[in-house]
């Protein structure tokens, strides 16, 4: 991993992105969304996380994150090996899912081509971190991360978008997990 993909000022915030491998439309099904919440609410509650933004896409993950107190590589590195192994498991053991051989196959593949891995690979490495260093930066990531689903045609308005913070930014509601507030 190139060094302007580190996290750099673990004090700042930071846009974070990451993707499955071979960018597999795993986040199509609440199931999978789900365990992704969770992840990022344990990381919230114990792990120092404050989640300033997110939105889950199909294949991605996008958040707007930073911690007082913790290591942001270390909290993102334990949040994906949870989530991979868990989703991992998941879709195995889903009889439902049309797409589980296919899912796994690719998986597995990722797996055997990164000695990194056991078995299988879920998430790509990388995380592509941008320190947001400005309230300008701040505000276009954000305003990409909640557009995003818009963009793809999954809703007609941003805060629809179940998976995601926008609801906490544009309507009095409140989303799946608890959003810090900006100092």
């Amino acid at each position: 991993m190139g060094r302007k993909y580190k996290f750099h000022d673990h004090q700042k915030l930071h846009f974070v992105s990451f993707a499955t491998v071979n960018w597999i439309d795993v986040f199509v099904r609440r199931i999978y969304c789900d365990i992704v919440v969770g992840s990022l609410k344990y990381c919230i509650e114990n792990k120092g996380l404050e989640l300033y933004a997110w939105c889950i896409m199909s294949s991605h993950v996008h958040l707007i994150i930073g911690t007082e107190n913790g290591n942001l590589s270390d909290i993102i590195r334990d949040m994906k090996r949870h989530t991979s192994k868990l989703l991992l498991k998941t879709i195995s053991e889903n009889m439902q899912e049309s797409r589980r051989e296919w899912m796994m196959h690719l998986f597995e593949r990722a797996g055997a081509n990164n000695s990194n891995n056991e078995k299988y690979q879920f998430w790509q490495q990388n995380n592509h971190p941008i320190e947001l260093s400005t309230q300008e930066m701040f505000d276009q990531r954000l305003d990409y991360l909640h557009y995003n689903p818009f963009e793809s045609g999954a809703v007609a308005h941003p805060p629809d978008y179940l998976y995601s913070s926008a609801i906490d930014y544009y309507t009095d509601q409140k989303g799946l997990l608890p959003i810090a507030e900006l100092s």
